[in-house]
């Protein structure tokens, strides 16, 4: 099971519990042998029919291979911190 979101009317986040989409897991009836069984496919929707969103946070990796590319196109784009103008307080 999943952790989902969505902003209601309101502007309020929703959290929802859903079940992975064909995600097989395994049934050992004996010793000797294991069943692979799909759940029915739950659509992520909320109840206005708009997806729902990840409420867990993108895996961190100390070896982050893509970072220099990252960074070179934030530097591009004018996105990296030092680009933007001084925030006012």
């Amino acid at each position: 099971m999943y952790l989902q979101f969505y902003i209601n009317e309101n502007g309020d986040k929703v959290y929802t519990t859903k079940c992975a989409v064909g995600f097989p897991f395994f049934i050992r009836p004996n010793l000797f042998s294991a069943v692979m069984l799909y759940p029915k496919s739950v659509k992520k929707e909320t109840p206005l029919g708009v997806a729902t969103q990840s409420a867990h946070p993108a895996r961190f990796s100390p070896d982050d291979k893509y970072s220099r590319q990252r960074v070179l196109l934030k530097k591009r784009f004018g996105l990296l911190p030092t680009q933007k103008p001084p925030p006012k307080y």
